[in-house]
């Protein structure tokens, strides 16, 4: 039986690196090394999540189009990780199982190809179409799993808008035994008071007891007052019953896809912390291997069901949609959950 009430970790995108030339490649190693210090990771784990991070790089500059490295940080009651997810936009790898054997580079970079990569994670994944590929690496302190860092049924990503350094958009999940709960929240506007609204509904939804999405956005409006505000949407995913129930404030765009089919979610119009004439919750069937995607207006909405969104895991379905909506010029943020 699932858990009740359980949190998924508390996940912190703390720096994107655009992998164009060999330096950035130093930066990307730099930013995760640092971050696993700080953790208190012991030196010889952040020595080989450095030479893992390298070996990234190093493969997005040879074979990639405009290759980027997020670093991130998972942290939960008494454990943290280190992720580190590779994005691009093709050509794309012929043979996925090929290229995470240990000892496999086609132009021999560092001689170790991504199966070091592989090796040297705790968990990897890795995802790749015409369009482009990604992979994700999670790093603990020491070798084996960790009983506060659950395996993922949802994760999500965010990017800040260029010249910012903190995103506005946040997004949070939470299981309550056959329930996966998501909510995500938009801050009005950029930088740090967007990044401080949006931080804020993520405390809020951790710490208010599991209602009704209508009753979570609702206390979510009162408790923005004072902040800058900004959309909020809170999806319960009754994973026994295989319904949807939604409720939303503002441009967050909800849908359930299915192999076939995206059907979109309604939201009202308002902003949370400000104004809120109506707040509803709609109800939408759930079926069987369905995908539930949240996402601010960061991503256009022009796009459809596709093969990398409903296989693998949701943070490479999520960096998957980034990549290929968000193209405005504003924050983005992408929540995935799979049923």
């Amino acid at each position: 039986m699932a858990q009740v009430n359980q949190f998924l970790p508390v996940t912190e995108d703390v720096a994107w690196v655009r992998v164009e030339e060999t330096a950035q490649v130093g930066r990307a190693r730099r930013a995760a090394t640092a971050l696993a210090e700080q953790l208190g990771f012991p030196g010889a784990r952040v020595a080989e999540i450095g030479l893992a991070v390298t070996e990234i790089g190093t493969n997005l500059l040879k074979h990639a189009r405009e290759g980027q490295v997020l670093v991130r940080s998972l942290r939960a009651v008494d454990q943290a990780a280190v992720e580190v997810l590779s994005l691009d936009s093709g050509p794309g790898i012929p043979d996925v199982d090929l290229a995470l054997l240990d000892g496999e580079s086609s132009t021999g970079t560092l001689g170790l190809g991504m199966g070091a990569v592989a090796r040297a994670a705790d968990t990897c994944a890795l995802s790749s179409s015409p369009r482009g590929t990604a992979l994700v690496a999670r790093f603990h302190p020491r070798r084996g799993p960790l009983s506060d860092i659950p395996d993922d049924t949802a994760s999500g990503v965010t990017r800040a808008i260029g010249g910012e350094e903190e995103c506005g958009d946040a997004w949070a999940v939470r299981r309550d035994a056959d329930r996966l709960v998501l909510m995500m929240c938009d801050g009005s506007g950029h930088g740090p008071l967007a990044a401080s609204a949006s931080r804020e509904a993520v405390r809020v939804f951790r710490n208010h007891p599991s209602t009704s999405p209508q009753d979570l956005v609702t206390h979510l409006h009162a408790a923005l007052r004072g902040t800058r505000g900004g959309a909020v949407a809170v999806a319960e995913l009754d994973l026994a019953a295989r319904t949807a129930r939604f409720c939303g404030l503002g441009n967050i765009a909800a849908s359930v896809l299915t192999a076939d089919r995206k059907q979109g979610m309604v939201s009202a119009p308002g902003v949370a912390g400000y104004q809120a004439r109506v707040i509803r919750t709609f109800d939408y069937p759930l079926p069987e291997g369905a995908v539930v995607v949240l996402h601010s207006d960061g991503l256009t909405e022009r796009w459809g069901p596709d093969p990398d969104l409903l296989s693998g895991p949701p943070l490479l379905a999520a960096a998957a949609l980034l990549r290929d909506a968000g193209v405005r010029r504003d924050d983005a943020g992408v929540l995935v959950a799979k049923t």
